[in-house]
């Protein structure tokens, strides 16, 4: 199994997406008072790799999409992330 390294950016936003019913972007900016460009960059790595899934499902995160959109941890790597978030 690959060790996963996250950002800070990326700690921050997987910290701000409630484990049980997702969150949507504009919940998340709200936690993490980011800027939403910054939010869809960091959503989109996140996306690309498969550690998040997107409902409705988007082929690209938007500063424009992003508020609507609710993002959920990808069930498959919940524990990995959790274990990788621990480690800092």
């Amino acid at each position: 199994m690959k060790q996963i390294k996250l950002s800070g950016r990326e700690q921050a936003i997987l910290r701000s997406i409630d484990y049980a019913s997702g969150s949507t972007g504009e919940e998340i900016r709200d936690r993490t008072q980011m800027e939403a460009g910054d939010i869809s960059d960091v959503l989109n790595g996140l996306f690309d790799v498969g550690y998040v899934e997107a409902f409705p499902l988007v082929e690209a995160v938007t500063a424009q999409n992003c508020a609507a959109t609710r993002f959920e941890i990808n069930p498959a790597y919940a524990l990995q992330l959790k274990e990788a978030m621990k480690r800092k």
